[in-house]
């Protein structure tokens, strides 16, 4: 018998201890989908949604303590912890059910004498789930959720630091009155998910984590014939304009850096700004930064929890130790915050100037509370900089000139452009990624395109 430990960051004890599925117990969840998603495609729709519905209301009810598991599973705040299910998984979830009966409708053709003629959105069967452990939550739910609404089934393989989550969704799917088998998790290791995936009965793998992870996945899959939507890394920019608004640029683009000790694949990593305004956001946002309250998530105080581990914060560090040593400045003075930092998952956060694109800091994912801060001179200089990345999840542009903000946005190679916003998914618009930040798309109506697959009837009436 083979188990898992999850080990809280806040003071390295042994949180949660997980047994891991066996052969066997793999085998038989795969068996009970297939079987299960046979009737639930046929359940209709009004009934899944107030399924889905009432799934929903559970995690709502239960949204504190589900967020103090949170806390000690992966390091947030207990200030933050619950809105991960109060705001945006309510919020994403009940877009996707309301939109679903649009979404999934047959499309219809040109009318033809004699014949009927339409699509119908078949569901594409079983689905695996692979979630990360930073926002476990808001990044399955967007699978999840309309998955099981288009008619499938579901099996979630959820991250080993947060295995609760896995288990809450079941819960919440029991006391909903979903049928047995149409909702199943795993606790398994990454070699028994690459069997999983390469299983032909599992028919879509939606995967959220790192870059090394979704090439992994895709070798897993490189034998099938079966899709996979992959949200990766990011090393997310933004852009001040000479005409932005200066006090809501600072507030917004610190809290996007260091929210979730900047453990968040859409949080802002590097920021451009205008030479006019550079000097006063840089001074603005180390006064706010400095403002940052870093210690134990538990205390409703804390604004800044450690990160996930203690090899998380010195990957960071090193970025930070090794820009330093080419050139960069470093502008807070970790002392300010914990007496003691070195070898704790617990972070200071940083700023960092003097910095270019020949340093990892702005170049590779940091995934951490720091961020650097370039002087530009134009648009054109912004946009080149932004462009100069591996990366294309979301950017941002800070101004007052809607027209500018689209002309920008034209021109900058990205998933999600934001004006005056960031670190934000709307449900009604596409999440999605282009180079190393994924591929595939989820929320919005074609969130559900991924999940489905296009079926044609072409009836000839005598």
């Amino acid at each position: 018998m083979t188990t898992q430990q999850t080990i809280s960051p806040i003071d390295g004890s042994v949180y949660a201890e997980r047994t891991l599925a066996t052969a066997s117990q793999i085998e038989q969840t795969l068996h009970n989908a297939v079987v299960a998603q046979k009737s639930w495609k046929r359940t209709p729709l009004p009934e899944r949604a107030a399924v889905c519905q009432r799934a929903v209301q559970y995690f709502i009810d239960h949204a504190d303590a589900i967020g103090l598991e949170l806390a000690w599973q992966m390091g947030r705040p207990i200030k933050y912890a619950p809105n991960e299910i109060k705001r945006g998984f309510q919020e994403r979830a009940q877009h996707m059910i309301a939109t679903a009966a649009g979404a999934l409708a047959n499309i219809s053709v040109q009318e033809k004498p004699g014949f009927q003629r339409f699509i119908r959105k078949e569901p594409l069967g079983v689905v695996l789930v692979l979630a990360p452990w930073n926002y476990p939550y808001l990044t399955s739910v967007n699978v999840i959720i309309p998955a099981i609404m288009a008619g499938n089934a579901v099996v979630l393989k959820a991250a080993a630091q947060t295995p609760l989550c896995a288990e809450r969704y079941a819960q919440a799917f029991a006391e909903a009155g979903l049928p047995a088998g149409v909702f199943q998790y795993l606790h398994t290791t990454h070699d028994y998910v690459a069997r999983i995936i390469a299983d032909q009965r599992i028919d879509f793998v939606g995967f959220t984590g790192s870059v090394a992870g979704g090439r992994a996945v895709q070798r897993a899959a490189s034998e099938r014939f079966v899709a996979t939507g992959l949200e990766l890394g990011g090393k997310d920019p933004a852009y001040v304009r000479a005409d932005a608004n200066l006090t809501d640029a600072v507030e917004n683009l610190v809290d996007g850096a260091m929210f979730n000790s900047g453990q968040s694949c859409c949080g802002v990593e590097r920021i451009y700004v205008h030479q006019n305004l550079y000097d006063a956001f840089v001074e603005q946002a180390v006064a706010l930064t400095e403002t940052y309250e870093l210690g134990n998530p538990l205390h409703t105080t804390t604004t800044l929890g450690p990160m996930v581990r203690t090899s998380a914060a010195d990957f960071a560090k090193n970025q930070i130790n090794e820009a330093v040593g080419q050139g960069a400045k470093t502008l807070i003075d970790p002392r300010k915050f914990l007496a003691h930092q070195d070898a704790t998952p617990y972070l200071a956060p940083q700023i960092l100037v003097n910095v270019n694109h020949q340093m990892r800091i702005m170049t590779e994912e940091t995934f951490g509370p720091a961020v650097g801060i370039m002087c530009v001179q134009s648009d054109e200089e912004a946009i080149a900089l932004m462009n100069d990345s591996t990366y294309g999840l979301t950017a941002s542009v800070w101004t007052q000139d809607v027209e500018a903000a689209l002309r920008i946005g034209d021109q900058v190679n990205t998933g999600t452009w934001f004006m005056n916003r960031c670190d934000y998914l709307d449900p009604e618009l596409a999440w999605t990624g282009i180079k190393d930040s994924g591929r595939g798309c989820t929320l919005s109506a074609l969130g559900y395109d991924s999940l489905t697959r296009p079926k044609s009837f072409h009836v000839k009436v005598w």
